[in-house]
């Protein structure tokens, strides 16, 4: 494999010094030594629960070719193959900066209240399609996963796609800021995060600092879907040398959505771009997943690639862990269907999810939910919580497990239309879901991470 950078180049990009380092370069660059590829950079990350120094050693063991460590520590790991930095975040900034800076890839930046790493895997496929594309990994969205990311693109990539999350105001900018992105989608604005903000159009204007750091003559994608599209229609405007496009299924969009539907295997659309109708196929059920797939096409078109090869990238598209997959588990002529939305939620991807079971058909069994806490919603998360009441009913389940302590107010409430089980935590209610369920069931997990369903 060849190197990402010569130890020589880190050495000049980040201002540090090497010590007892024999490789001539890195192939691959890490924050976890768990997962540190041999010939890889190990960057010890000091977080508020955690200190990566703890684990320069580890990584050593598992083949790091070196480390990349802050200089309080240089005395205690001597002897190890080190580059030595004032701050190791720091450091894989610069990285992250000289990466951008040596690469002639289209990069896309994503963010949004829901559906960030879902649309992120569409772009990726499609421009997989078109070539070399890199991307970033899980949900690698915060002030160290977004410089990793960017830091680990490699030089020959022809196209670069970047998530970028935030819990409060002011977290995008700098972010993006170092992405510097051609392409710009927000894939909505939702109640996500909103106990960390005033209201509503904070959030949004959050959001909108994704604009800032576009390069001139980039395009900016926003959902039309949601209140505060006018608002970053005024920031495009403002800023006067970027193209601003909207997408969804509301009448003013440029890119309209349609004729969704959702099929056995999955879900179909239909994206219009003015007389070009685009159809597509998706493997993951939803109007959420059509919104998001939309959004994807608007990347491919923004970049040039050709729509045929979007509708195949669309095809290769999976759900990943814990977004949507759904697996079936037969015994005889019964089959239990679950749905596994448990990686996270908040109130517009749990309403998403509700409507896309409430189309599924439990045959021969019970339609079955399992539901936890949605998390960072603050003084508004016992109403946020309360506004699923009808979406639940209406989904058509007919067992409701309930986790967490903001899910117990929904439990009475329920209780008049389903029956109704309730625990503080997971553990304490997993015997309880496993002896509830039979072959034939349709069951739908999801909640916040935190909660750990």
């Amino acid at each position: 494999m060849s190197d990402l950078f010569s130890i020589d180049e880190l050495v000049e990009i980040t201002g540090g010094h090497a010590e007892n380092i024999s490789a001539e370069g890195v192939s691959s660059i890490s924050i976890d030594s768990r997962t540190l590829k041999p010939g890889g950079l190990y960057v010890a990350i000091r977080g508020a629960r955690f200190d990566g120094h703890g684990f320069v050693h580890k990584a050593v063991v598992n083949g790091a070719a070196a480390a990349l460590v802050n200089q309080d520590k240089a005395i205690e790991l001597a002897g190890l193959p080190l580059i030595i930095v004032p701050d190791a975040l720091g450091g894989l900034e610069d990285i992250a900066r000289a990466a951008r800076a040596r690469s002639n890839a289209k990069i896309v930046a994503i963010t949004g209240s829901a559906g960030k790493t879902t649309t992120k895997s569409m772009v990726e496929k499609i421009l997989g399609r078109a070539g070399q594309t890199h991307a970033s990994i899980k949900s690698y969205n915060n002030h160290w996963g977004v410089p990793l990311m960017l830091a680990s693109l490699p030089e020959s990539a022809e196209y670069g796609v970047f998530e970028i999350g935030m819990n409060h105001g002011g977290e995008i900018t700098p972010l993006v800021k170092l992405v510097r992105p051609h392409v710009a989608l927000v894939t909505n604005v939702g109640s996500a995060h909103i106990g960390n903000f005033e209201n509503y159009q904070g959030i949004a204007e959050a959001k909108a600092e994704i604009l800032t750091g576009l390069e001139p003559g980039g395009v900016a994608i926003v959902n039309a879907d949601h209140d505060f599209e006018e608002l970053f229609r005024r920031d495009a405007t403002q800023r006067g040398d970027i193209e601003y496009l909207t997408f969804g299924f509301a009448r003013t969009a440029d890119v309209g959505a349609f004729d969704h539907a959702d099929t056995k295997n999955g879900s179909r659309g239909q994206a219009r771009f003015g007389k070009v109708l685009v159809n597509f196929e998706l493997s993951s059920k939803g109007k959420h997943m059509v919104s998001n797939a939309v959004g994807a096409l608007c990347v491919a078109r923004a970049l040039g690639v050709d729509f045929g090869l979007a509708v195949q990238g669309l095809a290769d598209f999976t759900s990943s862990e814990g977004r949507g997959q759904v697996f079936h588990y037969t015994s005889g002529t019964r089959t239990l269907v679950l749905m596994d939305e448990s990686y996270n939620a908040n109130p517009a991807s749990m309403k998403a999810v509700l409507e896309v079971f409430g189309g599924m058909d439990a045959r021969g069994g019970a339609k079955v939910l399992v539901l936890g806490d949605m998390l960072e919603l603050g003084l508004r998360s016992h109403q946020l919580h309360m506004d699923l009441l009808d979406h639940i009913v209406e989904s058509g389940a007919e067992k409701v497990f309930l986790v967490g302590e903001q899910m117990l107010s929904l439990k009475n409430p329920l209780a008049e239309f389903v029956e109704v089980e309730w625990a503080e935590n997971s553990e304490q209610i997993a015997h309880t879901i496993a002896l509830g369920l039979d072959y034939g069931d349709v069951v739908m997990v999801k909640g916040s991470l935190g909660i750990a369903l």
